[in-house]
């Protein structure tokens, strides 16, 4: 028998980690950082959205989670963006975080809706520093307080005592989420306040089970932003393991592996709107392609040279070489041929970027994503200047974009099975909290160039969940020419904020 495990713990960092990869991790940390218990800061800004002035008070620091025992095991850090002089009971409050799971949340914080946001290239390196941090046009906060909230150990929060295993893990994840939640409203009178919550990545795991845990807790949530999605593991690491999802995951892959063919110019027959043509794949990938690879070896020769005829017009490969692939091109491949004549890989987190390898006739690829050649220095300056500088919170310790090298080192594996079943598949979850809370509604915001989390395996999970078909409606669903992190590019960003805008008036009644 194949365990699948040990490779799946490796790859869920390397490629949900939404933002920075394995390159660039934490140090292992240090006894001094534990005892750190530095004093929240709390300092007043404006910013202009829509030509109007919004004050707002900005709080960073950290809440402390306790065992059931009353004993201190976490600092968590966040920081929160409160509207000053609103209604608690009437102002939304959103809670935002990224993935991983190991990430901190500084990509979010940096570049998404907070109301500052930092300025990098979109699909291509962004250089040394200085970097522009700007007040944020596309802020949501005209729509909802925003608290960002890094995952325990990251950021300027440290797990406390040696604890590790009490969190690192889907179910203790979503526990201590949970916890912070219910403390954060405790605290701040946001008791009776309309919630959202917003995940990315690995995050949208932890929010479709956060969801359902709240409200078995008596929490009950008005939204959920699920961006970039991975739901389901059994379909997220299906492509070429017959363990898994066999051959599910070519066909969910292949509109991302398309639609970055589409961007670079390769396909045959190229047309200037990317849905359009996005379309006919689909059709195509759920019609005579999934019919192909049932038949398998049975497959008549006929059929099969059309299949590779038109794999090859949607791929922009050889026909040759979609033949030899026995028409099965795993996105790793894919990554390396489309651009193999330039000597070029495209990137997993965004296919828009690319880089060349140090070993051109490999499909390893290179130790490092071309998206984080680009994103990581500019983010990680960006987050340190502002929170240390701008935000007034400067304790003694550094500030981990990630905690991958700690999660990952020794015996600390991540624990991925959820409610002891391995590997863990969240959409029950997400199932059961719209069920008993039929007025929630979901966006789910998705990049075409995402190979870390196609969109056409979130549209296959979330309408697969099970749910009254009624309930389907609450699902909103945004596209962008984007990849991974669609807040990369400003078009992309832009449209999205005005679809979040109305989906919050949606979701909040106030639709005009």
């Amino acid at each position: 028998m194949v365990s699948v495990k040990p490779a799946l713990s490796a790859c869920v960092a390397l490629l949900l980690f939404g933002g920075a990869g394995i390159a660039g991790a934490a140090e292992a940390p240090k006894a001094a950082d534990s005892a750190i218990d530095y004093p929240d800061s709390v300092t007043e800004h404006a910013v202009v959205l829509s030509g109007k002035t919004l004050p707002y008070t900005a709080r960073a620091g950290t809440i402390t989670l306790y065992d059931d025992k009353s004993v201190a095991t976490a600092r968590v850090f966040y920081t929160a963006f409160t509207l000053d002089g609103a209604d608690p009971v009437t102002r939304p409050v959103t809670f935002l975080y990224n993935g991983g799971p190991g990430s901190s949340t500084m990509w979010l914080r940096m570049g998404s809706f907070g109301p500052v946001r930092l300025l990098s290239a979109s699909a291509a390196p962004s250089g040394p520093p200085p970097y522009r941090l700007i007040d944020n046009p596309y802020s949501l906060l005209d729509k909802t307080d925003m608290v960002f909230i890094d995952m325990p150990d990251s950021g300027f929060g440290r797990i406390l005592g040696g604890k590790e295993k009490d969190f690192f893990g889907v179910d203790q994840d979503v526990a201590a989420f949970a916890q912070f939640v219910q403390t954060y409203v405790s605290a701040n009178g946001r008791w009776n306040s309309p919630k959202f919550l917003f995940g990315e990545s690995y995050g949208t795991a932890r929010s479709a089970a956060l969801a359902d845990s709240l409200l078995q807790q008596g929490v009950a949530l008005n939204g959920v932003v699920l961006q970039s999605s991975f739901l389901n593991w059994r379909l997220g690491y299906g492509a070429g393991d017959p363990i898994a999802a066999g051959d599910w995951g070519y066909v969910l892959w292949l509109p991302t592996e398309a639609a970055t063919a589409w961007y670079y110019g390769r396909v045959a027959d190229r047309t200037e709107n990317l849905a359009a043509f996005l379309s006919g794949v689909k059709r195509f990938a759920l019609g005579e392609y999934l019919d192909a690879l049932y038949k398998g070896d049975l497959l008549g020769e006929g059929e099969r040279r059309d299949v590779v005829r038109k794999l090859s017009a949607f791929l922009g490969l050889s026909p040759q070489y979609v033949a030899l692939s026995n028409i099965r091109v795993p996105y790793q491949k894919f990554q390396h041929e489309l651009l193999r004549d330039r000597g070029l890989v495209v990137g997993r987190i965004d296919g828009r970027y690319a880089t060349a390898d140090t070993d051109d006739a490999s499909y390893l690829g290179p130790a490092w994503d071309p998206t984080d050649s680009s994103i990581d220095a500019p983010y990680t300056a960006a987050v340190n200047q502002y929170i240390r500088v701008n935000l007034k919170y400067d304790p003694p310790i550094a500030y981990r974009p990630n905690i991958y090298a700690i999660i990952y080192a020794g015996d600390s594996t991540w624990d991925f099975s959820h409610g002891g079943i391995f590997p863990a598949n969240m959409t029950p979850d997400l199932a059961d909290a719209m069920t008993q809370n039929p007025s929630l509604r979901i966006f789910s915001a998705n990049g075409y160039y995402d190979f870390a989390t196609p969109f056409f395996g979130t549209e296959y999970a979330l309408r697969h969940l099970n749910v009254n078909p009624r309930l389907q409606a609450n699902i909103s669903y945004g596209y962008y020419e984007t990849g991974h992190m669609m807040y990369f590019t400003d078009a992309a960003l832009a449209r999205y904020h005005d679809d979040l805008e109305r989906w919050y008036d949606a979701a909040l009644g106030t639709a005009r």
